[in-house]
């Protein structure tokens, strides 16, 4: 059962698979067609049980805990395998759940957990859903829209780049909004836009707390660089998970067959964009990280330019995706505006049943 309170008509279980024993929520009627939900970094499937519920006639909804999240076994994340260890405990929760094809959605970083598993197993991928998306070349460390590596040793990325303030306060639990760096303040200025403040903020703040702290979840381990920020992502946790130097799913361009993809983000997302603000080189570029070498060497990664890029390739190989900006959006667009949202969601649903 979910530590944290759900809605009404959301069921929540732990699924036990040959991987690990997996938390997820489920909406609907067993035997309707499947839209498999995965959350973004710091937060679990609570975030989506609003957007589970609004699920057309004939969908079922399920949102599982990933791996250092929520309710799930808090197995250790390999960082040197990109994702792939989550994306293939989803695939295992499929298996043991019988759903041969399912749609699936991705917010953030739980969009480079779907990109994973369309490499793995994209005859299984009803339709695609990237919410606020990471870039198909993960989180820092790369610049140019063909992901080019900054540094061979993966700088500037990785578990050096957790802001250690934020950190501990998640492992202290911490619901008060007095410290800038409070989870609360956090979600508040980074989830969504300001003023905005979900209706559910408790029942997402526990979301967030949940989060699994330390160098095997979040941030994870980090090394000495050469290179400026002087640190280079290690080999465990989350954040060097999705570091360049790891995380590539530019190869989703030749999957075959290609689900149909739908791309949704909001206009005014501070996390993942073109100069987002957890990106340490957009950090470093705005004098907020000293010893900067500037611009033309540690560029800001282009997030969204990539993104586009990759999907225009998928494109041109014979696959379909639409891009979709709500505007007057954070980076949570399906709580902060979810008729919107669920308008161009629904439609591409039903057109790729």
């Amino acid at each position: 059962m979910s530590s944290i309170p759900t809605l009404a008509g959301i069921n929540s279980r732990i699924i036990s698979t040959p991987r690990l024993n997996m938390h997820a929520l489920f909406s609907g009627t067993e035997g309707e067609t499947a839209v498999l939900f995965i959350h973004g970094n710091c937060s679990s499937a609570t975030f989506w049980e609003e957007t589970m519920l609004a699920l057309p006639d004939g969908f079922r909804g399920v949102a599982c805990d990933l791996r250092g999240y929520g309710d799930t076994d808090p197995l250790p994340i390999d960082a040197t395998v990109g994702l792939n260890d989550m994306a293939e405990d989803v695939l295992a929760l499929a298996d043991t759940l019988n759903l041969s094809q399912f749609h699936v959605v991705g917010h953030s970083m739980g969009g480079n957990v779907v990109m994973k598993l369309a490499l793995l197993a994209p005859s299984r991928l009803l339709s695609i859903t990237l919410v606020a998306t990471g870039s198909p070349y993960g989180y820092s460390g790369s610049k140019g829209e063909d992901g080019t590596p900054i540094y061979a040793d993966g700088a500037p990325a990785g578990g050096g780049a957790g802001n250690p303030d934020f950190v501990r306060l998640i492992a202290e639990n911490e619901r008060g909004d007095e410290n800038q760096m409070a989870p609360r303040n956090v979600m508040r200025a980074f989830y969504f836009k300001p003023p905005f403040i979900p209706a559910r903020e408790e029942a997402l703040l526990s979301s967030l707390l949940s989060t699994k702290t330390g160098e095997d979840h979040y941030p994870g381990n980090f090394v000495a660089a050469d290179n400026w920020p002087t640190v280079a992502p290690g080999n465990k946790g989350i954040l060097n998970a999705l570091a360049r130097k790891y995380y590539d799913a530019s190869g989703i361009i030749n999957i075959d067959p290609k689900p149909p993809v739908l791309w949704i983000r909001g206009s005014d997302d501070l996390i993942v964009s073109d100069n987002a603000m957890f990106d340490i080189a957009a950090l470093g570029a705005m004098g907020a990280v000293p010893g900067y070498p500037g611009i033309d060497v540690c560029p800001p990664q282009p997030m969204i330019a990539q993104t586009r890029a990759i999907l225009k390739q998928y494109e041109a190989n014979g696959g379909h995706f639409e891009e979709v900006v709500v505007t007057d959006a954070g980076h949570t667009p399906y709580v902060e505006k979810p008729d919107v949202f669920n308008s161009a969601f629904h439609a591409h649903l039903q057109a790729s049943k």
